[in-house]
């Protein structure tokens, strides 16, 4: 693999409009991107444009990651026909661990019928700081144990109809008062804290072989003083071995502001695959994904220990993509499956949940 495509592997990025632009088809043709991310603006309510729309990603790029956010709440990119979970704090409250698997298989179902690859879900934050701008109601609970179990059925129920679950912040994004869209958050809890609360649901999807992970944008002074998540080969290297993750480890959107304010994308870029990242987000600007590629063929190229390091991350990416099977269906199976009968009872159970509910 040459040093363009080995580096494009590891890049997944967004686009802009409702059909995939010829560049960013070319890049994937090229090798320059190993995916997409899909955000509402590229989405509309009908399934079929959906599914359109990854069939020419799909037909673009061997084996793409095509990933979404589809939490459930107010988090989803994907609206009715699509089945609309509630948030996971409410699934939690509902309290029963089989029924958050059924919902999530329902979900990945239709994720998967329409090409998407990988979902980036569940939260497994877990909830201390109530005035957390941006986890909030995404995560299952103020409790770590609630948050582990909730969470391995989530991951569960996706995984079991062919989907990547890419569950996130890690290491734990919950006890934070500041949004990582806007502002670099600070964690400041010891250690023995951070083992016991925040890494807890964490250690519990390692244990139970999950495929992906979703960093951080948070600075853990007790894991590194320095340097948030992302960056930090203290939390994406040490961290992780530490806790037996083997799988692919991607970075949260590099263009968001916690990291986009500080360091610029192609530095960005390049220490979070030096720190361990074995693949990176680079959601909206094309033209920011060109500069994270070329700063990442200019390191490979002049340091064999980064090439070593991108050859260890594509291994990584490579190994995820191998465990979906999920393949953009013909319009009649998604019309079929969209909407369909385990999505309408999936939905009147969560009415009847809800209404039950003490």
């Amino acid at each position: 693999m040459n040093v363009e495509a080995l580096c494009g592997s590891l890049l997944i990025g967004g686009f802009q409009g409702t059909f995939l632009p010829e560049s960013y088809a070319r890049a994937l043709r090229k090798n320059r991107r190993g995916g997409a991310i899909l955000f509402r603006h590229n989405v509309q309510t009908d399934p079929l444009q959906v599914v359109a729309l990854a069939r020419q990603i799909h037909s673009a790029s061997t084996a793409p990651l095509l990933g979404i956010d589809q939490e459930g709440g107010r988090v989803r990119r994907l609206r009715a026909p699509f089945i609309e979970v509630p948030s996971m704090s409410v699934v939690a409250c509902i309290g029963d661990p089989a029924f958050a698997e059924t919902l999530a298989r329902a979900v990945a179902s239709e994720l998967a019928a329409v090409g998407c690859t990988l979902n980036f879900a569940p939260v497994l934050d877990v909830n201390t700081c109530p005035h957390n701008p941006v986890v909030g109601d995404r995560a299952f609970s103020a409790e770590s144990e609630v948050c582990a179990r909730y969470g391995l059925a989530w991951i569960r129920g996706l995984e079991s109809s062919g989907l990547l679950a890419a569950p996130k912040h890690f290491p734990g994004h919950g006890d934070t008062s500041s949004d990582s869209h806007f502002d670099l958050p600070i964690v400041r809890q010891s250690l023995q804290r951070l083992e016991r609360v925040e890494l807890a649901p964490f250690r519990a999807a390692i244990a139970a072989g999950v495929g992906v992970m979703m960093t951080a944008h948070v600075v853990y002074p007790a894991l590194d003083p320095n340097l948030p998540a992302t960056l930090s080969a203290a939390i994406c290297t040490e961290l992780r071995e530490r806790l037996g993750f083997q799988g692919m480890l991607l970075s949260d959107d590099l263009e968001m502001r916690a990291v986009a304010d500080r360091w610029p994308v192609g530095e960005a870029a390049v220490a979070a695959v030096a720190a361990g990242c074995d693949a990176l987000l680079v959601c909206h600007g094309e033209a920011a994904q060109e500069m994270a590629l070329e700063a990442l063929i200019r390191e490979c190229e002049r340091s064999p220990a980064f090439a070593a390091r991108c050859e260890q991350a594509r291994g990584r990416v490579f190994v995820a993509r191998r465990r979906t099977r999920a393949q953009p269906a013909t319009d009649t199976e998604v019309m079929r499956i969209v909407g369909g009968s385990e999505s309408r009872l999936a939905a009147l159970q969560i009415e009847e949940r809800l209404r039950l509910r003490p």
